[in-house]
């Protein structure tokens, strides 16, 4: 049983104790079901009593799954491992973004990863640049606003096949986040 540092979180979030998670999950059999199954279940429990149910009802699940040794931090229901790394800045999100896209145009260490070329999206409450990165995991920046009108810069590089190469990821991303945010 490993220790979790999402569970004081879920306990304050949820008005529920880590002991009343464990009781329902071994009253729903929780560790017979996939993620999906337990997600779904606590999603049920906890609709209509928090905001943003969803993102709790994953969160609880994840927890748990910590909890019963079941995946380590980082890593996702299928197996894989996801890493990310964020950093305030001053800029709009519209700004933060086109900045990004020189940046990595240009950016030795952001080529490299790149498997082929990326593509922009966006809507009033994220823009998102994503690429296939030469290992096939998947790399995604992402511009969020912030109340004051300011932007985050949020990166996150998903499916990688072992713990060690989420570590390398995430010193990685920082490394890059960083560089980029001194050259705003």
């Amino acid at each position: 049983m490993a220790a979790n540092s999402r569970i004081q979180a879920v306990e304050r979030a949820t008005s529920r104790t880590w002991d009343e998670w464990l009781r329902f999950m071994d009253g729903i059999g929780a560790k017979n079901l996939s993620h999906h199954e337990i997600a779904t279940k606590v999603l049920e429990a906890l609709d209509g009593k928090v905001e943003n149910p969803g993102w709790w009802a994953q969160s609880v699940t994840v927890a748990y799954e910590q909890y019963i040794d079941r995946r380590i931090p980082g890593q996702r229901s299928d197996g894989t491992f996801q890493t990310s790394v964020s950093k305030a800045t001053k800029l709009g999100m519209q700004e933060l973004m086109d900045k990004w896209v020189n940046f990595a145009t240009e950016d030795a260490d952001v080529l490299a990863l790149m498997a082929g070329d990326p593509r922009v999206s966006g809507t009033d409450k994220r823009i998102t640049w994503r690429v296939k990165a030469r290992d096939e995991s998947d790399i995604r920046i992402t511009s969020e606003p912030k109340k004051n009108g300011t932007a985050s810069i949020i990166a996150e590089q998903m499916g990688l096949q072992t713990n060690e190469r989420n570590l390398q990821a995430k010193s990685n991303w920082s490394s890059i986040l960083q560089r980029f945010v001194d050259s705003l």
